[in-house]
């Protein structure tokens, strides 16, 4: 059954494979295993039961807390042609009744519910007519009273086992400490769960801590580094939230508000017009943010300090979801905490308020401390995570200012001799392949395995290549050049290098990451920027067609990889992260065309030059 797991993988969801621990939970689940599965925002939790759904013979039935979360995953299920729906107050009559025909006619693969839904007699007792094989539990943590968001309604999935004891349960969550983990397991009555804990660490994600001092003038700096580019800025009260909301709306930004005071119609609009990338910014408290599934959020500000880790963590959690850098800052002054603790003191029940003064104390010591936040972070949520330095924090990158640089002149000259040797005509993944020795068709096309730097830094990774190549550029060693299709070409200092011997340094660099060049800062990757805007575009005007999310078309990811590689066929367009079957059939010739014509109108462009 795994092998059509990955059939559907790569056909359904376009992509050409898992992400780690993903096959090996996805086999446990199609062996009607019970399990735990701890998976940071962004690690492809949702296909460890989406898959197995597909491949069973039965209805799966997942468990969410929001509607518009639930709304978000079926109208991306639908897209990609899978028969989804979800079932609760805000569906119309005759929807819920169509929706349930459906149900009972086996039609339906995947059925979203809410669990106070769910758990009422009358939906129970049309399960029992279709007999579920398998429930996923997501955002798990809301069953337990140690979690950060404990929801009441949650525990009454404790009886799930007693209505269908032949089906199986897998429980989901992105943040969990071991006793919330153990919590989970025993009030769902799990049977010998297995337990799968992805790694807490989220490194295309930037951490960031500031003393507050002038919190406003602080923001309007952080926000010029994103200038047309989605954030969330948090806040500990409804208050905060319409002050800087007005402050921020009246110099122009693209934002609106979002707390538990206004309106369900007000706040559902708001989500809708963010979700939509009709605005660019919300400014909101702690009551936004879990049924937001946006993969191109690129910055999270905390403008107070928040109640405890696991909340910062599953905020800071809603960036980068779609694998590109992010920046999240944490704005903290001591007098934050004041606020905090009197909400704690107002709490009659002791054990909540003592588990709350725990968190509180947790926080305090993270956002003081001068160690490594990514460590810190990671560390206390059990994970045996080892390296003091991570690179992509501010306490990090401050002890790395004063880094000793390495020579790379070696690796400049590698780049720069295949540059030449192929007269300047190709991109930065080409130049890789040529230095990697690669089998592309373009390799075979050109003859390009008969260059003498053919194969000559096989032993360094893809991305280590790229990552000198970046940094070759912004030292003005290379030059990319945006309107010739973004071919790279020697740049003004090449000659200093090739003809007089100068020596070149850079960054230390591993397989696995360059520690600056990581750092959330778009601009530093190397992809046709006019292109990915024209694609956005495009992009835009197809989901305002259908009523959905643009990225339900396609996440950024997806473009930038059409931005940076230029498909031209069906067959390389089918190759890009993110283009299942049925995307392909449905999209395949409007990108396509898109892109020709772009390539053709730069062609006239550089021949009247």
């Amino acid at each position: 059954m795994i092998v059509k797991a990955r059939e559907i993988l790569i056909k359904v969801f376009g992509y050409r494979s898992f992400y780690p621990m993903q096959e090996e939970i996805i086999s446990e689940i199609l062996n009607k295993k019970d399990c735990l599965i701890i998976m940071p925002t962004g690690g492809g939790k949702s296909l460890c039961y989406q898959i197995p759904a597909l491949i069973f013979d039965g209805l799966t039935v997942v468990v969410s807390p929001l509607i518009s979360l639930m709304k978000d995953q079926v109208d991306n299920l639908n897209e990609l042609g899978i028969q989804a729906c979800h079932l609760s107050s805000s569906v119309a009559l005759d929807e819920y009744n169509q929706s349930k025909g459906e149900i009972l006619s086996g039609k339906i693969k995947l059925l979203y519910s809410a669990p106070e839904t769910l758990m009422k007699p009358h939906f129970l007792s049309f399960l029992k007519q279709v007999k579920p094989v398998f429930f996923a539990i997501d955002e798990a943590h809301c069953i337990s009273h140690w979690g950060h968001d404990f929801r009441p309604e949650y525990r009454q999935l404790s009886r799930l086992k007693t209505f269908f004891p032949k089906a199986h349960i897998a429980a989901l969550t992105a943040t969990a400490t071991k006793p919330v983990r153990e919590d989970i397991k025993k009030s769902l009555n799990l049977t010998e769960p297995i337990d799968f804990i992805a790694s807490f660490d989220r490194p295309n994600i930037f951490l960031d801590i500031k003393e507050k001092n002038k919190p406003f003038d602080q923001t309007l700096e952080f926000l010029s580094k994103f200038n047309n580019q989605s954030g969330i800025i948090y806040c500990f009260s409804r208050k905060q939230v319409d002050e800087l909301y007005e402050k921020l709306y009246k110099l122009n930004y693209s934002i609106k508000p979002y707390h538990a005071g206004l309106s369900n119609d007000e706040r559902k609009i708001n989500q809708e017009l963010f979700i939509k990338d009709d605005i660019q910014i919300i400014v909101a408290t702690i009551a936004f943010g879990m049924g937001i599934n946006k993969p191109n959020v690129r910055f999270i500000l905390h403008y107070d300090l928040p109640k405890n880790i696991e909340s910062y963590y599953q905020e800071i959690g809603r960036a980068g979801r779609d694998g590109m850098p992010a920046h999240c800052l944490l704005l903290y002054s001591y007098g934050d905490t004041r606020k905090i603790q009197y909400f704690i003191d107002e709490k009659e029940d002791l054990r909540q308020k003592s588990i709350a003064l725990k968190h509180l104390k947790d926080i305090i010591k993270f956002a003081e401390s001068k160690l490594c936040r990514r460590y810190l972070i990671i560390r206390y949520f059990g994970e045996d995570y080892r390296k003091v330095k991570c690179g992509h924090c501010d306490i990090c990158v401050k002890s790395e200012d004063n880094i000793e640089k390495i020579d790379i002149t070696d690796q400049t000259k590698l780049i720069l001799e295949t540059v030449k040797s192929t007269y300047s005509r190709f991109g930065a993944t080409h130049i890789t392949n040529i230095l990697r020795g690669s089998n592309d068709k373009k390799i075979a096309q050109y003859k390009h395995a008969n260059l003498v730097v053919y194969g000559k830094g096989k032993e360094y990774s893809k991305e280590y290549w790229q990552n000198i190549i970046k940094q070759l550029i912004n030292q003005g060693y290379l030059f990319k050049d945006i309107d010739d299709f973004g071919i790279i070409k020697p740049g003004v200092k090449s000659d200093d290098v090739l003809r007089h011997n100068e020596k070149v340094f850079g960054l230390p660099l591993s397989e696995k990451e360059s520690i600056k060049n990581q750092i959330a800062d778009k601009k530093s990757m190397v992809y046709d920027e006019e292109l990915f805007e024209e694609l956005r575009k495009k992009r835009k005007e197809l989901a305002y067609r259908q009523n959905v999310a643009p990225y339900i078309i396609f996440p950024d990811a997806t473009l930038i990889s059409m931005a940076f590689s230029y498909p031209k066929t069906y067959e390389e367009l089918s190759k890009i992260t993110g283009v299942g079957k049925v995307k392909l059939e449905k999209y395949g010739d409007i990108f396509l065309l898109l892109i020709k014509q772009y390539l053709l109108r730069n062609q006239q462009k550089n021949v009247k030059k």
